[in-house]
């Protein structure tokens, strides 16, 4: 049961990584930056999957764009492996952990998951950006400042777009996964609140 428990979860989080990994090709440059669906499809990972799982995949697939396609260096593939499966990390820890009555909180667990999940990667982002621009690159202050604000608010506009697009996707998909039987190993440590409807429609 183990053994099958593992290779599900491995199957899973491979699929999610080359999910997250496709997603990151298609980008629109602006101010700098890029703006892009692949954080909505890092924290859905980690809203489905669970931390961990969830987690690994996110960081995996952003990882493998970076090295692949993305043109950097193992050390930007290592920082953004590092930074998405946090974000992944946060929302599934918020989606999965918090203890509820589901009647009560409904989509807010998500939604919540989504939102801090999304600002925890702007926060790493921006931490980054201000490491490289004034350590490594050498810039003023000033000029560092600048950097970051212009890197800032595409994040901002990625982070929004994540925020609502994956809590969408997330109640959309999940009972589809549970009831086809395709997330079976993950049930128990779904949301209470797919389980109780699960078991509804079961008992009718």
């Amino acid at each position: 049961m183990k053994t099958k428990l593992s290779l599900r979860r491995v199957i899973f989080a491979g699929v999610m990584a080359a999910v997250v990994y496709v997603v990151t090709l298609f980008k629109i440059p602006f101010l700098g930056s890029n703006v892009h669906f692949a954080n909505a499809a890092c924290l859905l990972s980690g809203m489905l999957f669970g931390p961990v799982v969830g987690g690994a995949a996110a960081g995996m697939g952003s990882a493998l764009y970076d090295l692949l396609a993305g043109g950097y260096g193992v050390v930007d593939a290592l920082i953004t492996f590092v930074s998405k499966f946090a974000m992944a990390f946060v929302a599934g820890v918020i989606v999965y952990g918090i203890k509820a009555d589901p009647k009560k909180y409904k989509d807010f667990r998500t939604i919540i998951g989504a939102v801090v999940g999304a600002l925890t990667y702007v926060v790493l982002y921006m931490i980054k950006t201000f490491v490289f621009k004034k350590f490594v690159d050498g810039l003023s202050m000033d000029a560092t400042w600048v950097a970051m604000v212009s890197k800032l608010i595409p994040s901002l506009i990625n982070a929004l777009f994540a925020s609502i697009i994956a809590p969408i996707f997330y109640s959309a998909i999940l009972p589809i996964l549970v009831e086809s039987g395709l997330i079976k190993d993950f049930e128990e440590e779904q949301p209470k609140k797919v389980k109780d409807k699960k078991e509804e429609q079961l008992s009718k």
